[in-house]
């Protein structure tokens, strides 16, 4: 609170049911004016769903309790009218709408003030982009451009600078940061901190706990559903919130404690001299059984590796080989000669959201369902709900559309499909992006667990301390080339690392 004890906004027992899935339960906030507000908790914690609540985007319970906004009862029809009551967010995965220009984009909804007797003036609505862009220190952007021809990152600028049009009185951002690049990142924390300079106030969800402590000026922490604690910048430390995120005591790291491995000389996967748009004469082996991290800055080139090594990317020149004479031609081979790949942007190129957990588990294997021409209902029954119960999705059943699951849910989903394929080379992008400590913990274990059974793995990061954790050897790129090559007993540090990245 500020010190006139002034409330911006509040929540008094709000609950959202999904079936027999409590998301929420009689949870209950307060936010002041010019506070930065965090909201952490597990994926499934119900975070996103409060969120999504304020927003506009669902509704509570019929019999839930009520939010107000400056202590006027606040009850959103939908995202228009939350935007323009004062509310706006931006969330993790894509929120623009293809096919449309920039402009279209900052303005979707809100297209009548541009409009007179029925006809839109383009030309006004691309010079009152131009300034939202501008206003957010965006000046490489055109209004008229089609949203399509932007970068992902970009595209994240454009929702940034939709949301901050109107000057909303809370600013909800839904796991941004994991999108956006360093760059991106110190963009969005000046805007967050503009935001508060006026006496507006930010909702913050994230599971980067350093990032939450030095962002934030309070903290409320979610565990399923239940609100679990409420913090004040003084009571912020990192072993304590993880704590109270996972219901346990959770101490130290979550990596490998080993220092020393022998790496195997059998190389299954590799690739020779490769050059494409971002990587200029790459050469990268993948031993048996290793875990082989590959780090580097934002557009250094590292996932464009990871595509053109499962087939998804072709280079311009040189060749991906596995076990050292077979080519990989494209994701279809890859697929079928035991090579799985695990995107950074999940949503989009992982998983299909509008389809079940066993549409999505059983996607790969399919031909090994088939019998007679028929895909076997009974199979696809029985591996989805194995690997489902594997990875402990949390979920009514395998019916359940993935695009009603948290993001480490979800992220469950996209490992599941791979280890029911019986993948033997695993191409992992950013596998923690968005997930909460609990998950990250379990999919760091399970990735040593592959280890284990001679799985062979390419972690590719954009956090030193995950390479450093899980890797037995290293390698870092940086404008297209590798700079540097580290092996896991080399004692590893961040500044190590970072000598070779920049």
């Amino acid at each position: 609170m500020d010190k006139d004890h002034k409330c911006l906004f509040r929540a008094d027992g709000i609950s959202k049911t999904f079936g027999t899935v409590h998301a929420l339960e009689k949870f209950s906030i307060t936010v002041a004016p010019g506070e930065i507000r965090g909201l952490v908790g597990e994926n499934g914690s119900g975070k996103s769903t409060f969120s999504s609540i304020i927003a506009g985007l669902q509704k509570a319970d019929a019999d839930s309790g009520k939010m107000y906004l400056n202590e006027e009862e606040y009850n959103p029809s939908g995202t228009v009218d939350a935007v323009n009551k004062g509310i706006s967010m931006v969330v993790q995965e894509q929120g623009t709408v293809s096919g449309i220009s920039v402009a279209a984009n900052i303005f979707f909804g809100r297209e009548k003030q541009f409009a007179r007797m029925g006809v839109l003036n383009v030309r006004k609505m691309n010079e009152k982009a131009s300034e939202a862009l501008h206003s957010i220190d965006v000046d490489w952007i055109r209004p008229e451009q089609l949203i399509d021809e932007l970068t992902f990152e970009d595209r994240k600028l454009v929702e940034l600078a939709r949301a901050l049009y109107t000057e909303p009185k809370i600013w909800i951002i839904d796991e941004t940061t994991t999108a956006l690049t360093v760059n991106g990142r110190e963009l969005l924390y000046r805007l967050m901190n503009r935001v508060k300079e006026k006496g507006n106030s930010i909702l913050f969800i994230s599971h980067d706990i350093d990032e939450i402590m030095e962002k934030c000026d309070t903290l409320t922490v979610l565990r399923d559903g239940l609100l679990t604690a409420n913090l004040k910048k003084a009571e912020f430390e990192a072993d304590k919130i993880r704590s109270l995120m996972i219901g346990r005591e959770v101490k130290g790291h979550y990596y490998r404690e080993d220092t020393a491995v022998q790496i195997s000389h059998q190389i299954v996967l590799e690739a020779k001299d490769v050059y494409t748009g971002k990587l200029s004469g790459v050469s990268v082996q993948l031993h048996a059984g290793e875990i082989l991290g590959v780090g580097g800055l934002s557009d250094c080139g590292m996932h464009e590796l990871g595509r053109v090594m499962f087939g998804l990317e072709p280079p311009n020149a040189g060749c991906v080989l596995k076990n050292g004479n077979e080519r990989v031609k494209n994701p279809k081979w890859a697929v079928e000669n035991s090579i799985g790949y695990v995107s950074k942007n999940r949503d989009t190129e992982s998983m299909m959201p509008i389809c079940s957990i066993k549409d999505n588990i059983c996607l790969p294997s399919l031909k090994d369902l088939t019998r007679y021409g028929a895909v076997s209902g009974t199979g696809q029954k029985e591996l989805s709900e194995k690997w489902s119960k594997t990875m402990e999705v949390k979920a009514d059943s395998v019916n359940v559309f993935c695009n009603t699951l948290s993001g480490g849910n979800k992220q469950k989903v996209v490992l599941a499909k791979w280890l029911g394929k019986g993948s033997d080379i695993l191409i992992l992008d950013c596998p923690t992006r968005g997930i909460d400590v609990g998950t990250k913990a379990a999919i760091y274990q399970l990735i040593e667990s592959l280890k284990k059974q001679g799985k062979s793995i390419l972690l590719i990061s954009e956090e030193l301390q995950e390479l450093i954790g899980m890797s037995d050897r290293i390698i870092l790129l940086k404008d297209g080339t590798i700079t540097g090559e580290f092996y896991r007993e080399d004692g590893l540090s961040e500044e190590k690392l970072i000598q070779k990245m920049i």
